[in-house]
């Protein structure tokens, strides 16, 4: 009977331990929806076949297109130069220069060229003056993108896409529906005229987490909430009672594209009162940045529940029809 504890305890500890890491990992998952039925849905698109199958016919200009994205200073973004080479880098406002890159490397590969602008949001005494940072680590990757659209109001490019840091991969970039989770593949097979035409496209065309039925009544979307984060915008409408919608859904996971002139169809306030809501709300980092995750299709024009049919979605924006 010890010889039996004294290895049921270690295997017991052991199974714990990894089981509360699993939840800790995947907690984006499991915070709201059905973490089989999202794999289940993984594994379908998956199957569907690669997105580089069939690139873009139309590319854009590699000036006229930005990747905007938010980073702790751990975090390694080596990937977006080598799989995203940029024309320029985009540096702090009071920089005196910006750094230019030479248009040979761009030859032959248009769609994989991009403008970078990766904030870091928690610099220390040893960040480089260069680099660019955002006002309060807070919101996730709100407080980036909102930055970056305040600080570039009236220079904006034409495409904007808002991603994450991590390239690709199931542990950390689940969410990244291309059939490896790989963002580059995204970007390169993202069509750009799509985004032109329709003015805003969520990275994510599988409906699970967040556009299945089950997930409209968002959670993290409330009544008081909506009306909070909306009132000091241009769409004051917004929170009033009857403006306040019953349902609210789109494809988690604040990846996305928008055209620039959709962005300018608000305000430059609209954007400063909306990261002011980020700063002055007494939800966490984690919960004001999941309220604006489910609230980017909204600010930027689309239905209150904006769930394109997924086959289409493939097809529009990555050209997989």
């Amino acid at each position: 009977m010890r010889w039996t504890l004294r290895f049921a305890l270690p295997a017991l500890l052991l199974v714990i331990i990894i089981s509360v890491t699993l939840y800790i990992k995947f907690a984006q998952i499991w915070d709201q929806y059905s973490a089989p039925s999202y794999a289940w849905a993984s594994l379908q698109n998956t199957l569907r076949g690669s997105t580089l199958d069939n690139p873009p016919a139309e590319l854009g200009k590699v000036e006229d297109k930005v990747v905007i994205m938010a980073r702790v200073e751990s975090e390694n973004t080596d990937w977006v130069a080598e799989g995203l080479p940029e024309y320029t880098l985009l540096l702090p406002t009071n920089c005196l220069r910006s750094q230019v890159f030479s248009r040979s490397i761009l030859t032959g590969m248009p769609n994989r060229s991009w403008q970078h602008a990766i904030y870091t949001v928690n610099p220390s005494a040893s960040t480089p003056n260069t680099t660019l940072t955002t006002p309060q680590n807070k919101g996730h990757e709100s407080m980036a993108y909102l930055t970056y659209v305040i600080d570039h109001y009236t220079s904006l490019p034409g495409t904007l896409a808002f991603i994450h840091p991590h390239r690709r991969g199931f542990r950390d970039a689940w969410h990244t529906d291309t059939p490896l989770h790989d963002n580059v593949d995204a970007l390169r097979t993202l069509q750009i005229p799509y985004v032109q035409k329709n003015g805003y496209v969520n990275l994510r065309c599988n409906w699970n987490p967040g556009c299945e039925k089950a997930h409209r009544k968002n959670k993290h979307i409330t009544a008081d909430v909506w009306r909070d984060v909306f009132k000091g915008t241009s769409k004051a409408s917004f929170s009033q009672p009857e403006y306040v919608p019953g349902e609210v859904g789109a494809a988690c996971c604040a990846q996305f594209a928008v055209s620039r002139n959709r962005v300018l169809e608000r305000p430059l306030s609209d954007y400063e009162a909306l990261r002011q809501w980020v700063v002055d709300t007494p939800l966490s980092d984690a919960r004001s940045g999941r309220v604006l995750e489910f609230s980017w299709h909204v600010i930027f024009g689309m239905d209150a529940v904006y769930c394109p049919e997924e086959s289409s979605c493939y097809c529009n924006v990555y050209g997989r029809c």
